[in-house]
């Protein structure tokens, strides 16, 4: 068996995969592939509709939110928003959680006049950690504020969801759908899909209406105008109709796995039993302070890195894959998102202990 911690593009669950093989040519008995179909025949229409709906009833979605199907993936989302729902002369507040949130503030900076960041993680005694709110320099007259709930490359997590004044934008790319959510303290929901939700390439965007409102129609690029999309549909240009069809089966089927209590439930246990091991062990660390650990992804350090290359050899020859941390930081990284099972994570809590136990 083949464990795949990849931190996106992620695996996928393997009875979606296997649904997928077996339509491929043939879906929904037309003879056809779902890839070559129109998007506006009124059977995909109907699939995508479905597809909707059960993310709505997955994530308790209100009715004064607008759910879309984009291109563009996370980044994609990180130019759309300030284009969208600021001014060029606006002030915008993001907090820099992470290599993700770095990035965002970047492409913030192209777009608005001012992009205030109203903190930074800090290094403690008790590892990397994001400030105490009341510690944040909020502007007095914010667009909005951004965020990144949880990190990817860092393994750095915000669990308490920011109390502020203005619309709250979080980009929830690796989270979404691993615990219960109140979406309606948020005025933007986006995810990349290559984690939680289906194939590379694709996001969904959960706005609430009254921010559609907000688009600046003369400086955003159509296709990712949010007000466009929303009044066809999503359909303003031709979707990625694949994407769009893997991301309804994969709701189909956390709903079928108890909807998201259950993936939380399942999430919760995989990082404990991860987390652990390291702490209980002197060959492994981790640099993150406890309360804003990710359960998604969970970062680690060899005591000897000259020891990195052959744990990751000998990883791969027992089937735990990509497992190699990200560039930025070096080490090991196991990401386990809502299709890792929980053997996943027990058979590399059972490898890192022998190889521990062989290098010690």
């Amino acid at each position: 068996m083949k464990y795949n911690f990849s931190a996106g593009p992620a695996m996928l669950p393997a009875p979606v995969l296997a649904k997928a093989q077996q339509e491929l040519i043939n879906w929904r008995g037309l003879g056809i592939s779902v890839m070559e179909i129109s998007h506006r025949d009124p059977v995909y229409v109907q699939m995508t509709e479905e597809a909707e709906q059960d993310l709505r009833d997955l994530m308790a979605i209100p009715d004064n939110y607008t759910v879309l199907f984009m291109h563009g993936g996370g980044r994609g989302q990180f130019s759309a928003v300030p284009q969208n729902i600021a001014s060029a002369d606006a002030t915008v507040d993001y907090l820099d959680s992470g290599i993700w949130s770095q990035f965002a503030i970047r492409e913030a900076q192209k777009y608005v006049e001012q992009v205030n960041v109203v903190a930074r993680v800090t290094e403690t005694a008790a590892g990397k950690a994001i400030p105490d709110f009341s510690d944040w320099q909020l502007s007095p007259n914010a667009a909005y504020l951004h965020y990144c709930p949880n990190e990817t490359v860092d393994g750095i997590a915000l669990r308490q969801i920011p109390q502020v004044s203005v619309p709250i934008v979080a980009d929830m790319s690796s989270v979404i759908l691993a615990e219960p959510l109140d979406v309606s303290k948020f005025g933007i929901i986006y995810a990349g899909a290559q984690k939680n939700i289906g194939p590379s390439g694709f996001a969904v965007v959960i706005i609430r209406n009254d921010l559609l409102e907000k688009t600046q129609q003369e400086r955003v690029c159509t296709v990712m105008n949010y007000k466009v999309q929303a009044a066809d549909k999503s359909m303003y240009n031709t979707p990625n109709t694949f994407a769009w069809y893997l991301a309804g089966e994969v709701f189909k089927w956390i709903k079928a796995e108890g909807g998201v209590e259950a993936m939380a439930d399942l999430n919760h246990r995989k990082a404990s039993l991860l987390y652990e091991c390291v702490d209980n062990s002197n060959f492994y660390r981790n640099t993150v302070a406890v309360a804003y650990r990710s359960i998604m992804n969970v970062p680690f350090q060899l005591r000897d890195d000259a020891l990195d290359a052959e744990f990751l050899r000998q990883a791969q020859a027992e089937g735990l894959m990509s497992l190699k941390g990200h560039r930025f930081v070096g080490g090991m990284r196991a990401s386990m998102y809502n299709a890792m099972p929980y053997e996943g994570a027990q058979a590399l809590v059972d490898f890192m202990t022998r190889f521990a136990k062989q290098y010690s």
